[in-house]
């Protein structure tokens, strides 16, 4: 098995991914401009500053982990010819970080947000908080979707990192 092909694919396809986080801050910021242009009422107008503050953090995040992400593919074939098998450590270090990261933050503690936002829009009648609570749902949704995908990529990333070390050839 090449682990450099599979650091190199895995990497290019993290790139990919975070594509959509930028995609979907547009489709907010869009969102935005369309509640402020077209919303006539209260509930419409009070969504102009949830999905701009929405689109701007995933933009954020979709252009940080785009230029993260789009580095390490560049530096993976240099880390990797000068000590693969320090390459290898490092990067299944790196992926048991990022998966308990995933675990606690992505699948705990964005899905008991949601829950709370989803009890606030029953309890708060007030249009901007509403909106705000709904905008954060989506986003959030959004964020769950992605970062679902890259788990999976990342596990199966990792297991070829470890089937790698375990055999312990020359790699």
């Amino acid at each position: 098995m090449d682990i450099l092909k599979s650091a190199t694919d895995w990497a290019k396809a993290e790139v990919f991914s975070t594509s959509f986080f930028i995609v979907m801050g547009l489709v907010f910021v869009l969102a935005t401009i369309g509640f402020w242009q077209l919303g006539k009422t209260e509930i419409a107008k009070a969504y102009v500053i949830p999905t701009l503050v929405a689109g701007a953090l995933l933009l954020t995040i979709g252009l940080g982990l785009f230029f993260t992400n789009k580095a390490r593919v560049n530096n993976f074939e240099t880390a990797y010819n000068s000590n693969a098998k320090a390459f290898v450590a490092s990067e299944i270090v790196r992926a048991d970080k990022a998966l308990n990261e995933y675990r606690t933050i992505v699948f705990k503690a964005i899905p008991l947000i949601i829950a709370i936002c989803a009890l606030l829009i029953v309890f708060i009648d007030k249009p901007l908080w509403r909106a705000s609570m709904i905008t954060t749902i989506a986003m959030l949704v959004v964020i769950l979707l992605i970062d679902g995908t890259a788990k999976g990529r990342l596990d199966t990333y990792k297991k070829q990192l470890v089937e790698v070390q375990n055999r312990g050839e020359e790699y």
